[in-house]
């Protein structure tokens, strides 16, 4: 029994000491940070924590006294636990218990405190940290597109208006941060539409929109949040366009067709403006008729240089330096030639062409007084120090390179020099005239016309006057027995240099380049040269009235009329017409251009008008078809030929033209008619076949009285003989008649043979060749005495009016006939 006592009092002695060595074991609490802040993706579960989650205990290295065994999370209900990673190193992780939305809860705060594992394996006597804040922000994830507010959006807008926002459309997104949750761009899915769209949804108009071209637009829109996340439905957005009244011109044609020989016609019959009731105070419309295009700038004689030249009374006497190319003007056969459809005989220069005159050809009694012409198209000079481009140029052929006179163009400067031969060799004299013109490099065709009247030189450019801004002096040239030589495109050298050649070529085009010693050409003959035969026209002057002003300029290619109210404007309009008095013009495309200013009560401009852009369009002529017809053989006796006035060739010519035409009025059945046609030709040519004539015994001549109050005149040479001018088919007949063969040496002859050709337009038209044989009978006893055979023209004599014939036979009617010799 005692021993019992004693040891239960062992026992409890025992169990004393071990609870005071636990309590001294275990001493402190564990340590963590006052606060932490963490993130966590949604839909993750690992918290990142800052600073890391790691507790301390200053009972270690003592076996679970020094270490952590929990963290224990307090509050809210918080989706959190925490984890002892390590309890020696106190390190932690918190993780969320489930999914975490950021939708739902975007942050949470709770309370977090370390325990440590107590003084024994069970955990006994445990210690707690102080609680530290726990926040933790949650990372949203982009995972909702963009959705918008309306499934349709509707607008109407204005035509002709831009708009700062025809409507706004507006999407949204159910992410929870900014970043994906806001909208930050907008896109039209449709292409090519006339709209735009900002980043704020604000749909606007980037040009002007028009009814009558669209009515309606449907368009696509889709939307991007700043995660740049699409939509995944694009919005339908309709806009309607609403038509307004337009300030304009109304009740007109794009496009007018002109049938050659018709003379003037309306442009704009029913034209008028409309100004939508603005109070307007005056109105003024420029009309415009753009032909550069056309021929030489517009649509104009093409008839020779020489034929041009009479039809206009200009002096006679002058030479045309660039001629066809023919077998007596060779001198052009080896230049560059652009020939149009309307025969307007035009020579390319590219800087590597030039023609040298024949001696023959060039006048050689230039006097104080003369004048050169000439049409030229030429742009600007390649280069910044362009070399001289000469047009004509007269120098020295051998030995010294002097320039007697020239023009050329240099730098858009266009040059006349001129050094004459004088007696008082001491004296400066006017030699090099300038002008600088926009005209000489605008690449448009333009007439230029030197009259020289030296010491005076004036040029004059579409028939305009322009006097030299700049005239420089020089020594008289010494007169010497070298001979000179003219050229075209170029300026021979003939010395000082080892081989003589062309120099300062041209680069342009030249057409008509005429020379004419001792006379210069008047205002009015120049204006007749280069006049257009097309322009703009006014019918019915008289019904204008007088609240309408109006003006042309020279060409009548620009008209201005001014009114000061609607319905003046508007009579004027219908009454504006486009004339081509050419009887063959060139077809084609003619620009009409309109120009509208309206002017309001105290204010400059009021109301735009639009430009019109419109075209006349030139029509084919008819093309008429030339025939010569008469008797194509002859026989003469000898004594006939021997005879002072020779024998008529062509006494019984006759001349006519006629063009097909099909109209539905002609007959049922719309069979072609053929059409009898007044008109002008420009020369006609008897040519000798075979060989040419002996000046010694024969000639071919035309007396001048068979010219005489006709527009004619001829030339002549051993290949025949020319009739040229613009006259009537009738004059020209009168005119061959009079031609006449003379053989006062007939000898063994026994025939010669002729072929007659006409033209018009300067070959546009040309006939068919008329070949006459004459046969020459020596002996009386071979003469046959038979009567005139009655050779009937297969066409009727030309009459004033149109002669409608429906079998013309086109065949030729030829006959013999011998002449008496009683």
């Amino acid at each position: 029994m005692k021993m019992c006592v004693i040891t239960a009092m062992v026992f409890l002695v025992l169990s004393g000491q071990c609870g005071i060595l636990a309590g001294k074991v275990n001493k402190h609490k564990p340590w963590i940070e006052t606060s932490y802040h963490g993130v966590i993706n949604e839909n993750m579960d690992t918290v990142l924590l800052d600073p890391p989650l790691v507790a301390l205990d200053k009972d270690a290295p003592v076996p679970y006294a020094g270490e952590i065994c929990a963290f224990k999370i307090h509050g809210q209900e918080a989706p959190f636990e925490a984890e002892v990673l390590n309890r020696t190193s106190g390190e932690g992780v918190l993780r969320a218990r489930g999914p975490i939305d950021c939708e739902q809860q975007k942050e949470y705060t709770f309370i977090i405190q370390a325990y440590d594992c107590g003084a024994s394996p069970s955990g006994a006597n445990w210690k707690k940290s102080h609680k530290a804040v726990v926040h933790i922000q949650v990372d949203d994830v982009n995972e909702f597109s963009p959705v918008f507010r309306e499934p349709l959006y509707r607008a109407t807008v204005t035509e002709g208006k831009i708009y700062d926002s025809i409507l706004q459309v507006e999407a949204w997104d159910q992410d929870c941060s900014p970043q994906y949750s806001q909208i930050c761009n907008y896109e039209i899915v449709t292409q090519d539409t006339p709209f735009a769209i900002d980043r704020n949804g604000n749909i606007r108009n980037t040009e002007r929109l028009s009814y009558d071209k669209q009515q309606h637009y449907k368009i696509m829109v889709t939307a991007y949040d700043c995660g740049q996340k699409r939509a995944i439905e694009s919005v339908p957005v309709h806009i309607d366009v609403k038509p307004v009244c337009k300030p304009g011109w109304q009740g007109w044609n794009k496009r007018v067709d002109y049938e050659p020989g018709t003379g003037s016609r309306q442009l704009f019959p029913k034209m008028h403006l409309e100004t939508c009731d603005g109070p307007l105070s005056s109105v003024r419309a420029m009309v415009e008729l753009q032909t550069s295009h056309i021929g030489k700038g517009c649509d104009r004689e093409t008839y020779s240089e020489k034929s041009l030249q009479k039809l206009c009374g200009a002096a006679s006497g002058s030479t045309d330096l660039l001629p066809a190319p023919s077998v007596s003007t060779n001198w052009t056969a080896s230049l560059l030639t652009d020939s149009g459809r309307d025969s307007d005989l035009i020579f390319r220069f590219d800087g590597r062409q030039a023609a040298n005159i024949p001696e023959w050809v060039v006048p050689q009694n230039l006097t104080d007084q003369f004048t050169i012409a000439t049409w030229m198209k030429h742009g600007p000079s390649p280069g910044l120090r362009a070399e001289k481009e000469t047009l004509l140029c007269n120098s020295d052929k051998t030995e010294m390179n002097r320039h007697h006179y020239s023009l050329y163009v240099h730098n858009c400067r266009l040059v006349f020099l001129l050094r004459r031969d004088f007696i008082q060799l001491d004296s400066f004299r006017p030699a090099e005239f300038h002008w600088r013109l926009e005209q000489i490099c605008d690449k448009e065709w333009h007439y230029y016309v030197i009259n020289v009247e030296f010491p005076s030189v004036t040029l004059f450019v579409d028939g305009v006057t322009y006097e030299p801004y700049l005239v420089t002096d020089d020594w008289p040239i010494h007169p010497s027995e070298i001979d000179v030589q003219l050229t075209v495109g170029a300026c021979w050298q003939g010395g000082e240099v080892t081989t003589p050649r062309f120099t300062q070529y041209f680069r342009g085009s030249l057409s008509g380049l005429t020379i004419r010693p001792g006379k210069i050409a008047t205002q009015k003959v120049i204006s007749c040269l280069q006049a257009c035969k097309e322009g703009l026209d006014i019918s019915s002057l008289e019904s204008l009235g007088k609240g309408i002003k109006f003006h042309f300029n020279p060409a009548q290619s620009v008209l201005v009329m001014e009114a000061d109210d609607l319905e003046s404007i508007n009579t004027a309009m219908t009454k504006v017409s486009y004339i081509n008095s050419r009887q063959f013009p060139t077809p084609g495309l003619r620009k009409l251009h309109i120009t509208t200013t309206v002017q309001c009560f105290g204010e400059d401009t009021c109301i735009s008008i639009p430009e019109i852009k419109a075209m006349v369009m030139v029509l084919p002529p008819s093309e008429p078809r030339i025939t010569i017809a008469g008797v194509e053989w002859l026989v003469w006796p000898v004594a006939q030929l021997r005879a002072p006035v020779g024998v008529a060739l062509f006494k019984d010519i006759h001349i006519i033209s006629t063009v097909t035409k099909t109209d539905a009025t002609l007959s049922i059945a719309r069979r072609p008619g053929v059409l009898e046609l007044m008109h002008n030709l420009d020369y006609c040519d008897v040519l000798v076949i075979g060989e040419e004539l002996d000046p010694e015994r024969e000639s071919l001549e035309i007396h001048h009285s068979s010219l005489l109050g006709k527009h004619l005149d001829a030339t002549n040479s051993t290949s025949g003989i020319s009739i040229y001018g613009v006259d009537s088919m009738a004059h020209y007949e009168q005119a061959i008649r009079q031609v006449r063969y003379h053989n006062w040496k007939p000898g063994g002859l026994s025939e010669r043979r002729f072929r007659l050709s006409c033209s018009e337009l300067n070959g546009r038209y040309t006939s068919n060749e008329f070949n006459l044989e004459i046969g020459i009978v020596h002996s009386s006893e071979a003469i046959e005495h038979v009567n005139h055979m009655a050779v009937q023209s297969q066409y009727m004599r030309p009459v004033h009016h149109p002669l409608l014939v429906h079998t013309v036979n086109s065949d030729h009617i030829s006959g013999k006939v011998s002449l008496n010799v009683s």
